[in-house]
């Protein structure tokens, strides 16, 4: 008997050791605990420099642009002179837009802040206006048709979205 008194007693010590040592390490307190430092180097990311962001779309004013290329005549561009394309999707919803979640992710809509922020440039000359995306952004519409960039273009004159799938398509001005 005084040995499994012995041998509980052991147990019991161990267990409250080991609970001690758990709430110590996930403690906050000011006991200064040892750290591994992080290394000083962060990794590198390639990222050219010229290519702006539109995967994550900007709330900034945009004005529509005409760009002009050798294979597809003249189109239309937004912010720094990314490509607009339509989605053959969105002539059905007549003036929704229909690309949301991943879709958005690949093809970010153009995004202003106001519908006032939407304008037109030199040689535009279809109506720009704006829809309320399911989100509640704001999107851009050429024609009442809702406008989207290409997370491929990487740089104005970019058109890489061209015909993809059969239903993306730059927009003639």
């Amino acid at each position: 008997m005084t040995r499994d008194f012995s041998r509980t007693r052991t147990l019991f010590g161990t267990f409250v050791l080991a609970a001690a040592f758990a709430v110590g390490a996930c403690s906050s307190a000011a006991t200064p605990s040892p750290s591994v430092a992080a290394p000083s180097v962060a990794p590198s990311v390639s990222t050219p420099s010229s290519a702006p962001s539109v995967v994550a779309p900007s709330t900034a004013p945009v004005e529509i642009d005409v760009a002009t290329s050798a294979t597809l005549g003249k189109y239309i561009t937004g912010a720094n002179g990314l490509t607009l394309y339509s989605y053959k999707p969105d002539a059905a919803a007549t003036g929704k837009s229909t690309c949301n979640g991943q879709c958005a992710a690949n093809w970010p809509p153009a995004i202003v802040g106001a519908a006032s922020d939407a304008t037109a440039g030199a040689g535009v000359t279809g109506a720009i206006a704006t829809v309320t995306r399911d989100d509640g952004t704001i999107q851009v519409t050429y024609k009442g048709v809702p406008v989207y960039y290409y997370k491929g273009d990487a740089k104005a004159g970019d058109t890489s979205g061209q015909g993809v799938k059969d239903i993306w398509f730059v927009i003639a001005p």
